[in-house]
């Protein structure tokens, strides 16, 4: 079950990656922190946590994502 949590988000801290051959979307809003937990949701989203606290997202199958969005 996802938690719910607010993120503050520090857009000069946040990193943004793409792997075009593994087709995942990286969101890392604290960088050099590593996670100590992480959740893989329903719907192919990983989210990572550290000290309970969201640091980043993981976003499974992106290109799909876009195309289905595309369409709509």
């Amino acid at each position: 079950m996802v938690k719910n949590q607010a993120v503050l988000l520090n857009a000069e801290k946040m990193e943004v990656d793409y792997d075009k051959e593994a087709d995942v979307l990286y969101i890392s809003f604290s960088p050099s922190t590593p996670a100590d937990d992480s959740e893989l949701t329903d719907n192919d989203i990983i989210i990572r946590y550290k000290n309970k606290k969201i640091i980043g997202l993981t976003v499974l199958h992106f290109s799909e994502r876009r195309k289905k969005k595309d369409l709509s």
